[in-house]
């Protein structure tokens, strides 16, 4: 094994200098990307649509096509699901990534094709480890196995044809090469269970048994499987039983809320952290250095980016910006083009950039996951970090929150409701809430004008929830594991209603 390690990191280590070619050409590489894109699909039926063959200049594009959302791009994804081809994309779409973002009802189904299997995703992948091994030479992970936490997946047969709908995970894994496979646990057939409580189970019971290096998954799952591995093995932490844990890749969700108890639960010193942003759409961002927690742009997956300034955002026709153009610091909301068939296409979320020499981001939110009930347009990036201040004021540790606006009724002020489910509960509440208040104001000048004596918002209403809310209403709506989050920010109050309903808090108000 030592030799199958050694072979393999080298292997990873040799991607490192294509890396940093696309860092010392970003916009050279970005344009060739958009230009192979039209090519490719300048016989399809969306390419002959928008005359893709006349296309020479990246401003024709703009021109010619509009912005995108899964909605305008639903009729022609619905005829690829039922087994039509050449449509988006030029080469056979059998793949379909389901996605819902939030625990809303409508799934999304996001095409797939082999081009953003093997250039995006697995070249994701191979990149994340290579940026590991370049970052810590002396790491010996595939010495053991890698735990992934994996999503599940159905067939669907039409016309003879076989196709095939999941979690991006499930579809990586059903697709992973052979290596990976062999130095994976559990396997496959238990990793896309679909029952989720089966799953873990069953998890907890397979790979306790094996030596661990790596993890890999979304922070709130993992730590509901860790949390059962600890009481199945009756140890203290986790590295007393995988003493050669070395690495959690993580994504999905901001891990902030989540670090300290990956802490508590791993108290290795030499543990360490890497976060990607990966989602169903394209794999976009690596987190490129051990000592800040931005992530570096990938600009050669077969994406071509385009930005829109989030105060744009709702423009009647909002422009978009290239690569030239962002700033550091500044919040956008990111368009794609895709090597999956997906064009101009607005994926939801917003980033900042922290350097522009290499291109690094960070996620800062969800261009409709904030409240602006009344003018206060408090963003996700604000709320993650006052709960942060807060935390550490008053020792605590959160495992999940959402909240919503409370609206003027009577003599009832307007104010946001948070419901939070502890880890460790503030030594003082009333502290808590007059940290994390005075937190958001200095975060965020709309939400402190609106605070100010008062006189529109009044001070948060902060809910502690009871252990294990969040998982019992994602169970009850049937949202166990995969791509299901709790929303953490919405203007109305559907979902925080729902779950107060769940609890002794919701028929005590």
């Amino acid at each position: 094994m030592p030799i199958f390690n050694s072979l393999l990191s080298w292997m990873m280590k040799k991607r490192i200098h294509q890396i940093e070619l696309f860092i010392k050409y970003p916009h050279e590489v970005q344009l060739e990307w958009f230009k192979k894109l039209t090519t490719a699909a300048k016989n399809t039926e969306w390419g002959r649509k928008y005359d893709y063959s006349g296309i020479t200049q990246l401003e024709q594009f703009k021109e010619r096509v509009p912005l995108n959302d899964y909605n305008s791009l639903q009729p022609y994804i619905e005829r690829l699901r039922n087994g039509e081809q050449n449509l988006l994309w030029n080469s056979e779409i059998k793949w379909f990534a389901k996605s819902s973002g939030t625990t809303g009802n409508k799934s999304k189904f996001i095409p797939v094709s082999a081009e953003a299997l093997e250039e995006c995703h697995f070249k994701g992948g191979r990149d994340l480890l290579s940026i590991f091994f370049h970052n810590h030479p002396e790491s010996t992970i595939f010495d053991g196995k890698g735990l992934m936490m994996g999503g599940s997946s159905s067939v669907s047969e039409i016309n003879n044809e076989s196709y095939y709908t999941g979690d991006l995970s499930a579809i990586l894994i059903q697709n992973m090469p052979f290596w990976v496979q062999f130095k994976s646990t559990p396997s496959s057939s238990v990793a896309l269970m679909d029952e989720w409580e089966s799953k873990i189970e069953k998890m907890a019971e397979i790979t306790i048994e094996h030596d661990v290096t790596s993890i890999s998954g979304v922070p709130s799952w993992t730590l509901v499987l860790i949390k059962r591995i600890l009481e199945i093995s009756g140890k203290q932490n986790l590295t007393e039983v995988w003493p050669n844990l070395e690495v959690f890749f993580h994504g999905g969700v901001n891990f902030n809320p989540y670090r300290e108890q990956f802490k508590r639960m791993i108290p290795s010193p030499g543990m360490n952290y890497m976060e990607t942003y990966n989602a169903s759409e394209g794999f976009f961002g690596i987190q490129d250095r051990t000592d800040h927690n931005d992530m570096l742009l990938m600009l050669d997956y077969g994406i071509f980016y385009e930005f829109i300034p989030i105060e744009n955002i709702h423009d009647e026709n909002p422009q978009t910006i290239g690569l030239e153009q962002v700033e550091i610091g500044k919040n956008y909301a990111i368009v794609i083009s895709t090597n999956g068939g997906l064009w101009r296409y607005l994926i939801g979320d917003t980033v900042k950039f922290t350097t522009l020499d290499p291109f690094r981001i960070q996620i800062t939110g969800r261009t409709k996951n904030f409240i602006n009930a009344f003018g206060e347009e408090l963003i996700i990036e604000n709320a993650e970090q006052a709960l942060s201040i807060a935390c550490a004021k008053c020792q605590a540790t959160i495992t999940e929150y959402t909240a919503a606006p409370v609206y003027f009724d009577n003599n009832k002020k307007a104010a946001h409701e948070w419901l939070i489910e502890f880890e460790t509960m503030p030594d003082n509440i009333e502290k808590f809430i007059d940290s994390f208040d005075n937190a958001l104001k200095s975060l965020n000048s709309d939400y402190e004008a609106k605070r100010y004596k008062n006189m529109i918002l009044g001070e948060p209403i902060i809910r502690p929830m009871p252990a294990q809310t969040f998982y019992n209403w994602l169970k009850k709506r049937d949202k166990l594991g995969g791509q299901n989050k709790v929303p953490r920010l919405s203007n109305d109050r559907r979902y925080i209603d729902e779950i107060l309903l769940l609890t002794d808090t919701g028929s005590k108000l």
